[in-house]
């Protein structure tokens, strides 16, 4: 059926300049989405073109592109004065693969061109040569008066593959998440960073409390549709629906995949020579296990100077997420990069996930200029070429202390060696919540474990618990070797356990750690 075309009489501009751009008659949807991405999957897969730009475009140094500002007047949504603005990314340095943007009602759409009156150039970029109109973009943000009635800030940002990142209420950027995750840490493979194609953000109304977007995804393994309803508030909501379609077998699936940055903080062990107590994006992963209830609390670290896995198993999962947990400014003493105000992101199944694992993968860094902290969903069957997965999850972009809804928690975890003790490491590890400090005639008890394979090696000996300062208590206990006479370089990495109960109930998650001797 021939697609038909309406101009609108008066030709809509997207903004107050004289750029011009024609509305079509089009239904847009996410079964429209799904359907492209389909018909994506049923042919082979043809790379983006990333010689597509003008040299001068490619060329441009990580300066000269930073030089290159959107112009706010012309932000899409502005002269309407509705409660969501869209601003583009320009294309080139990095960002050689144009990404189309379109705009849509309930009725029509419109492409947007590249033009040069969306830009600001500095004076880094002497003089440019000319922008294609079909260019496309490297990406977009949304901007909302998230802070301030009188300001639109920004708000969520899409740019590079299929990455994007969102702020709450007075938070900064740091953690960011992503499509899907292909091979990623996958022996023998190159991992695979599939493209958003494509985008289509909805034209909001007057009264909006949420945007819409929609995005086509594609890659040599998969294709497939996104749905994003973003919900900005002191916790910024993102909620993700997608259908994906399978090319070809891959090694590893990540779904709701998200990268962080550590490099140092209370539990590391390598010191390095920084004058901050501690710098991080997360300090660790949370995880609600959907069956047995268990709430697991993982501390990222960077010790071993080695790529690290941890999996985490089970039927269902309730929810996981790189966290922030420490927000007081002593702990990081960084006034310009706060990272006290770096969001946590939590992800909420909302739909059957089935059974699967959760993969931690840190990689080791020798300082913070990268992120080296992947956590995702990993199914525990792996979709075959012709298949169709659909999921949904929500995202929490959150300051909140624990979003996995565990009221004793753990706050913090700390290791070290004594010179006259040099076979006998101490772990320290710190819980608060509301629970433990009720009183009663029952004790506290840690409850602590070795697990694994290294597990009988090692001996845990000289627990106790203690009420310390800021409504915090701490539980502390040595690791040795199991023979005598041991050495504690020969026993390996041993998997540790940690939780506070009184009487038969157990107050608090449960502390996971690897500990290398």
């Amino acid at each position: 059926m021939p697609r038909t075309f309406i101009l609108l009489a008066t030709l809509v501009t997207l903004t107050s300049s004289a750029l011009c751009q024609t509305w079509e008659r089009e239904d847009v949807g996410f079964e429209s989405i799904q359907s492209r991405a389909r018909d994506l999957a049923n042919k082979p897969y043809v790379a983006p073109n990333r010689d597509s730009l003008p040299a001068w475009m490619n060329e441009l140094t990580y300066d000269q592109y930073r030089d290159i500002r959107f112009n706010p007047n012309q932000a899409l949504w502005a002269t309407d004065k509705l409660p969501f603005r869209a601003m583009f990314f320009h294309p080139g340095y990095l960002y050689r693969e144009p990404v189309t943007l379109n705009e849509f009602t309930s009725s029509h759409q419109q492409k947007i061109r590249l033009a040069e009156a969306f830009f600001n150039y500095g004076p880094l970029i002497n003089k440019h040569g000319d922008l294609p109109a079909e260019g496309g973009f490297a990406g977009f943000r949304l901007h909302t008066p998230l802070n301030n009635p009188d300001i639109f800030d920004e708000l969520i940002a899409f740019q590079g593959a299929s990455y994007w990142r969102a702020l709450g209420k007075n938070q900064h950027y740091g953690i960011s998440s992503r499509g899907i995750a292909i091979d990623t840490g996958a022996e023998g493979v190159k991992e695979e960073f599939p493209n958003f194609r494509e985008f289509w953000l909805r034209k909001p109304d007057e009264n909006s409390t949420q945007a819409t977007v929609y995005a086509l995804l594609d890659g040599p393994s998969y294709s497939g549709a996104y749905q994003f309803k973003i919900a900005p508030g002191n916790k910024t909501l993102v909620d993700v629906k997608a259908v994906l379609f399978a090319r070809k077998t891959v090694q590893r699936l990540g779904i709701a995949p998200m990268s962080s940055m550590f490099w140092f903080g209370e539990n590391s062990r390598r010191r390095f020579d920084d004058f901050r107590p501690e710098v991080h994006d997360s300090d660790g992963l949370a995880i609600r296990n959907g069956r047995t209830g268990e709430r697991l609390w993982r501390p990222i670290s960077n010790d071993t100077g080695k790529l690290e896995f941890s999996f985490f198993d089970m039927e269902k999962c309730d929810g996981f997420g790189l966290l922030q947990r420490d927000r007081r400014f002593s702990a990081y003493e960084d006034g310009e990069a706060d990272y006290q105000l770096r969001p946590s992101l939590w992800i909420e199944p909302t739909s059957d996930w089935g059974p699967g694992r959760v993969m931690l993968m840190e990689i080791p860094t020798t300082n913070e200029l990268s992120d080296n902290t992947v956590a995702m969903w990993e199914p525990a069957r792996t979709p075959q070429p012709g298949d169709r997965i659909e999921f949904s999850y929500r995202q929490h972009w959150t300051m909140e202390e624990d979003p996995s809804m565990a009221d004793g928690h753990v706050v913090a975890t700390r290791t070290g060696v004594h010179d006259w003790q040099p076979e006998q490491r101490t772990m320290v590890v710190e819980f608060a919540g509301n629970a433990l400090n009720q009183q009663g005639e029952v004790p506290l008890t840690p409850v602590i474990q070795a697990t694994g394979a290294g597990a009988e090696k090692v001996k845990v000996q000289g627990i106790t618990i203690q009420s310390i300062p800021d409504a915090r208590w701490r539980v502390a206990f040595q690791i040795a070797p199991a023979a005598e006479g041991g050495k504690l370089a020969d026993v390996g990495p041993v998997e540790l356990r940690c939780c506070l109960k009184r009487g038969e109930n157990f107050l608090t998650e449960t502390w996971v750690h690897r500990i290398t001797p």
